[in-house]
């Protein structure tokens, strides 16, 4: 399934995700059950798969990380399990000390760390999210090495949402 094509935009990593959530609504309105329920059986099921994968498409656009798999599956990169490109090993011993220090901050309770972390987690996720928007916006110009290297930088993203999502959880522990 192309997200991009089923929402009628194009395939971008840099979407106007109002304009897109907008187009969204619109669709799921106009196939939702209620409108067909004097529709023929196999005109309902073909609307309510409709309405699945317009679904689906909204979710993989919404989140950066899915969005640019998406994007390089369209460029004939495999992405997901099995196929996740190795990270550097500075940038991995970088997650590892990052993870560290925060299980040090978790111990300690020390808020005002944890929170610093997250401001940095979040920082670095946003340079990410710009060399991807970068790299994409080079289009078909890029090459196989530019495309292996957004997939690292996928790689990167995902190791920062699940540290963001590591802290969040730390934070929601130490306000209790």
């Amino acid at each position: 399934m192309d997200p991009f094509a089923t929402l009628g935009i194009s395939p971008s990593f840099d979407v106007d995700l109002a304009a897109v959530e907008k187009t969204h609504r619109e669709l799921s309105r106009a196939l939702h059950p209620d409108r067909y329920l004097g529709a023929s059986a196999s005109e309902r099921r073909s609307a309510l798969l409709k309405a699945v994968e317009v679904n689906e498409a909204w979710g993989v656009v919404r989140d950066p990380i899915r969005r640019a798999e998406s994007l390089l599956a369209l460029r004939g990169v495999a992405m997901g399990e099995g196929h996740e490109p190795k990270s550097a090993p500075e940038f991995l011993m970088e997650m590892l000390e990052q993870r560290e220090a925060l299980s040090e901050a978790r111990q300690a309770r020390d808020a005002a760390a944890v929170h610093r972390m997250a401001a940095q987690a979040e920082a670095r996720s946003r340079e990410v999210e710009r060399a991807l928007s970068e790299g994409f916006a080079r289009g078909e110009a890029a090459s196989p090495a530019d495309l292996a290297g957004l997939a690292g930088k996928v790689g990167e993203l995902r190791f920062y949402r699940r540290l963001l999502d590591e802290v969040s959880a730390i934070e929601d522990e130490l306000a209790a």
